[in-house]
């Protein structure tokens, strides 16, 4: 069993250092100066002790739960408390009975922090409503989920979204340094000491989040040994710490899309080395390859097209690798799809085709088919004039039936496909080109008549 390096009068009342290290006023809390710097809007609110509703969005670690008991301890206002993961209907009541109490009472008016408020039913946070409105809570809710897509619009209306950034590695090293220092709270009393190379280690590995380093920091001090009087860590012990913890990634969430999105704007932006880079990622962070494998093939029809028609199959045939090899081995076949992609030639002349095919559609409702594109199949259809007229291209010269139209008369003009100078597009466009001049030069009267 593993001593604790903690004084005999912590053991009983034990927090973990991230909780104990929480900070406890504006001096203390680390990064969002955007949000936090003089003339902004809650620097502004909490120093002029006017707090207004707000939704607090980031990634973990950045101090959404702080800033709300910061702006509630500042601004001398009660506390309540509640998580949409562990919470429900009997606690909401509670809380917002006590909450009545201090308000007709009062002693003070009440904030209501609800930690992670998008795992709430729309149910559930329209039941914050009209105790919003009459003033009995003044609400913060915090989100690591775009507020747009997870919170009921009128919740969003009565408060202001405040974005929070990941925290830089500078701001992790002074969370760092400021643990290693404080006698109080921290890790003082130990003379924990770590090389600058250790520290940045730490940082980056925190990936923007402050709970995160503070946390390997705690583990890494238990296993730190005592050498001349100073406590030291191996860096196979931090090399290990790091290995047992993951990256930011959460499959349902915003880093999720953020990622998958960067990946195909690489493979569009013709970057392949940025491609797999987020392909990296992806897979580090747990992605399914067999959500990245129909990824990449719906990116060689959207971007590339037939500017370079190999990329198709070659999506499938990668999906097809991967089912057969699975991981690791058949992760090389993605790194090969998403190397092709972003090297080939690009077009979206297909894809904004189809949608304009799609929109006429619409608009145009259901037009009836030309009689002579009409199948003449029995000898009434070929009575009522079924096929009529009709010009069999491969007996025209060179195969082209010029000035024929196979559109509706209503649409007889209309152009969806409008090839790029790109790849195999270019030869296409070229064929289409001379056909249209033919086209013009025939009259193109077959609705004219």
């Amino acid at each position: 069993m593993t001593e604790s390096l903690l004084p005999e009068d912590d053991v009983t009342r034990y927090q973990p250092l991230a909780a104990r290290l929480r900070p406890l006023n504006l001096e203390e809390f680390v990064g969002q100066s955007h949000l936090l710097s003089p003339g902004k809007s809650i620097f502004e609110a909490i120093q002029n002790k006017l707090p207004h509703s707000m939704i607090l969005w980031g990634p973990p670690g950045v101090g959404k739960t702080t800033l709300a008991k910061i702006i509630a301890a500042t601004c001398d206002y009660h506390f309540e408390s509640l998580s949409a993961v562990l919470d429900g209907v009997k606690e909401i009541r509670a809380t917002i009975e006590r909450a009545k109490f201090h308000q007709a009472g009062g002693t003070s008016q009440t904030i209501l922090f609800v930690d992670e408020v998008h795992r709430f039913n729309k149910a559930q946070q329209d039941a914050f409503l009209p105790h919003i409105e009459n003033g009995t809570v003044l609400f913060i809710g915090a989100t690591t989920e775009n507020p747009s897509f997870e919170l009921n619009n009128a919740l969003l209306s009565r408060a202001r979204v405040y974005l929070l950034k990941p925290l830089t590695e500078d701001d992790l090293l002074g969370v760092i340094e400021h643990a290693l220092q404080d006698t109080e709270r921290g890790l003082g009393a130990l003379n924990l000491e770590l090389s600058e190379s250790q520290r940045n280690m730490l940082a980056r590995a925190g990936d923007g989040d402050a709970r995160r380093v503070l946390n390997y920091l705690e583990v890494l001090s238990d296993m730190s040994e005592l050498v001349d009087g100073r406590r030291q860590i191996a860096d196979g012990h931090i090399q290990q710490v790091l290995e047992e913890g993951s990256r930011r990634f959460d499959k349902g969430g915003d880093s999720f899309y953020e990622q998958i999105s960067a990946l195909h704007k690489a493979v569009r932006g013709s970057s392949p080395d940025a491609a797999l880079y987020w392909l990296a990622r992806m897979l580090d962070g747990g992605c399914d390859p067999i959500y990245l494998a129909r990824r990449l093939v719906r990116m060689a029809s959207e971007d590339i097209g037939i500017a370079d028609p190999r990329a198709l199959p070659l999506t499938l045939s990668c999906w097809d690798t991967f089912t057969r090899l699975g991981s690791p081995e058949g992760e090389l076949a993605l790194a090969q799809a998403t190397v092709y992609l972003a090297s080939a030639p690009k077009s979206n002349a297909v894809y904004v085709a189809f949608n304009a095919a799609k929109q006429a559609v619409s608009q145009n409702g259901s037009l009836e088919v030309p009689l002579h594109l009409r199948n003449a199949s029995t000898s009434l259809t070929k009575s009522l004039g079924y096929g009529d007229e009709y010009r069999y291209a491969h007996d025209e010269e060179n195969g082209f039936a010029a000035g024929e139209n196979y559109f509706p008369p209503q649409l007889q003009d209309e152009q969806f496909y409008f090839p790029r100078n790109s790849g195999l597009e270019t030869r296409i466009k070229e064929k289409l080109d001379a056909y249209r001049s033919l086209n013009e030069q025939s009259g193109n009267k077959r609705y004219d008549e």
